[in-house]
């Protein structure tokens, strides 16, 4: 049971911030905490991702040794560029053809894609922030209870103006 626990030790760790991401989202007040256990929530999920994304004994995807293709001649060379043959024998012009390759390779796209999470992640923090201190400047707080109580004040005092108006103008 302990192996199996250690074994997985950097889930279990992905596990606590995004339990405790949640919990400051959550449980606080504050608008700039909230923000804060937004971003450690979407932190934790995007190291999830890229710890799927890693192959025990692989690389970065880039093709190394057996694996690279020689295709001579540079950008000014006058030879002309055909499909190469690889060592399985299959042709690198032909997408449908398997090539076998003798390194393992970790899988990219689940760092691609928390890439592009990380940079929505930013944006959408930044655009977080820039509310909350719109809200600063218009209530005086950024405690989400006392905004609340700020605006049931002025709904109630709304409320009491427009039935004044409409009981002045029925008379």
């Amino acid at each position: 049971m302990l192996e199996f626990i250690l074994e997985r030790a950097n889930y279990w760790a992905i596990i606590g911030l995004m339990m405790i991401g949640l919990y400051i989202t959550f449980a606080s007040g504050n608008l700039i905490k909230r923000i804060v256990g937004l971003s450690l929530f979407q932190t934790s999920v995007c190291l999830f991702y890229v710890t799927l994304g890693k192959v025990a004994g692989g690389t970065a995807p880039i093709l190394y040794g057996a694996d690279a293709i020689e295709h001579g001649g540079g950008h000014g060379a006058e030879a002309v560029h055909h499909a190469v043959a690889v060592p399985g024998g299959h042709a690198l012009g032909n997408a449908s053809a398997p090539v076998e390759l003798v390194n393992t390779y970790s899988n990219v796209l689940p760092h691609v894609l928390m890439l592009t999470a990380i940079v929505v992640g930013v944006a959408t923090l930044s655009v977080g922030l820039a509310l909350i201190v719109r809200i600063r400047e218009a209530y005086g707080t950024i405690e989400s209870d006392e905004v609340r109580d700020i605006d049931l004040e002025t709904a109630m005092v709304q409320e009491a103006e427009i039935d004044e108006w409409l009981n002045g103008a029925s008379a």
